[in-house]
């Protein structure tokens, strides 16, 4: 029986499922848990993982009494003490104790058990690539919200879905709302294009002269997402778009040719979809993650949601703009990714994760982050069909070359 059929098999049932929530500390993380929690009836947290903020990990576990929680930071004393059960984590499931663990290893252990139905992939950036691989490949349905690991292993985790029947329902607003509009066809060949929106960031109406002059703070206060620091610094360069094309060439299988992105400075529309015949369906809510939370954990079921609604009553405007390139040179290293494929999603995502940390760490500007990704990406040994070992070591290589492009020691 595959990852559907089972799936489809427990909704009738009306079975409780068990739910792995990876990153749970982070702001996808925090949101899941609140959806999970107002859908007792449907969903058990099962499983948790942090990487850091034990303190809040402790709360989360002390409320959600998962059967499993696990930490996949380095160890230290403060991880150690947790492992010992000496700082808190007394919550129980039924008779058991919440078993602790620590390591990536448990983590890929645990979610790969008959224990989890459904995994949250909410673990930020690289990382989180092992363990979304172990649940598509376990036939496992993955929410995912790890944009990473489609851009840097799209074939594989595709590949991995595919061969184990495993279900891939997408987390991010914009992906989501591809996923939900696009139901509207019959078939593939219906779609004549999609169209990512992007708020544009914080900083879309200054003008470009003045862009590398931009604080960090500056990048960081976004107008209309409370996002983690990372993803608000690729809002602002909107990088973070570029990586969402190479996400939706291999989400709904299009070319990228069929895939274009325009300015939405209010961000109702959360994506839209346009059909052979002229037709397009959009996606519309406010800017609230437990949406799409939601919707990928109850497809194919809509059901009572705690995000927020559109108040019909008052009065809304919605604009689009074109993506002006000099503004958002970032874009382009997307589009050029989704047609090269192969190594160069993993090297441009491991460029940009360093780029934006010597950003936030004050390092370099704000517009050296695309072109530094541009040089990495243009000086590394391209291969069309790499391994995960592969894609693994360019991935390493491509955060070392960032440092040695402006000679700071690794």
């Amino acid at each position: 029986m595959s990852g559907i059929e089972k799936q489809l098999a427990k909704n009738q049932r009306n079975q409780v499922q068990n739910v792995a929530v990876l990153g749970a500390t982070g702001s996808i993380g925090q949101s899941t848990l609140d959806v999970l929690s107002h859908l007792p009836d449907r969903f058990r947290v099962a499983l948790l993982s942090c990487h850091q903020r034990l303190d809040r990990f402790q709360e989360q576990c002390d409320r959600f009494r998962p059967k499993r929680a696990i930490v996949t930071g380095p160890r230290n004393t403060e991880v150690d003490a947790w492992l010992s059960g000496t700082t808190g984590l007394s919550g129980t499931v039924g008779s058991s104790e919440t078993v602790r663990g620590v390591g990536a290893e448990r983590l890929i252990e645990a979610i790969v058990s008959d224990e989890i139905d459904i995994v949250v992939a909410a673990i930020v950036g690289c990382a989180g690539l092992e363990s979304s691989l172990a649940a598509a490949s376990a036939g496992k349905r993955l929410g995912l919200a790890n944009k990473e690991s489609l851009v840097v292993a799209g074939e594989l985790l595709i590949t991995a879905a595919r061969s184990s029947g495993a279900e891939l329902l997408p987390i991010d607003s914009e992906h989501s709302a591809i996923f939900q509009s696009i139901q509207s066809g019959q078939c593939k060949s219906e779609v004549q294009r999609i169209i990512l929106t992007a708020s544009g960031g914080p900083l879309r109406k200054w003008p470009v002269r003045d862009l590398e002059n931009a604080t960090v703070e500056d990048a960081l206060a976004h107008p209309t997402w409370n996002m983690g620091r990372k993803i608000t610094v690729d809002s602002a360069t909107m990088m973070n778009k570029a990586l969402e094309v190479i996400e939706a060439k291999w989400l709904f299988d299009l070319a990228p040719e069929q895939i274009t992105v325009v300015i939405h400075p209010q961000s109702t529309i959360h994506s839209m979809v346009e059909f052979c015949d002229g037709s397009v369906i959009a996606q519309l809510s406010p800017p609230d993650m437990r949406l799409p939370i939601q919707y990928a954990l109850t497809y194919p079921d809509r059901v009572p949601s705690p995000a927020n609604k559109i108040d019909w009553r008052e009065p809304h405007q919605m604009e689009w703009y074109p993506v002006d390139p000099e503004r958002y040179p970032a874009l382009e290293l997307g589009f050029e990714v989704a047609r090269r494929g192969g190594t160069t999603g993993a090297v441009l995502n491991g460029a940009n994760e360093a780029a934006v940390e010597l950003f936030l760490n004050r390092k370099i500007r704000l517009t050296e982050i695309a072109k530094i990704c541009r040089s990495v990406l243009d000086h590394h040994d391209y291969s069309p069909s790499p391994t995960l070992d592969e894609l693994m070591r360019l991935d390493r290589w491509s955060r070392e070359e960032v440092f040695r492009w402006i000679n700071i020691p690794c």
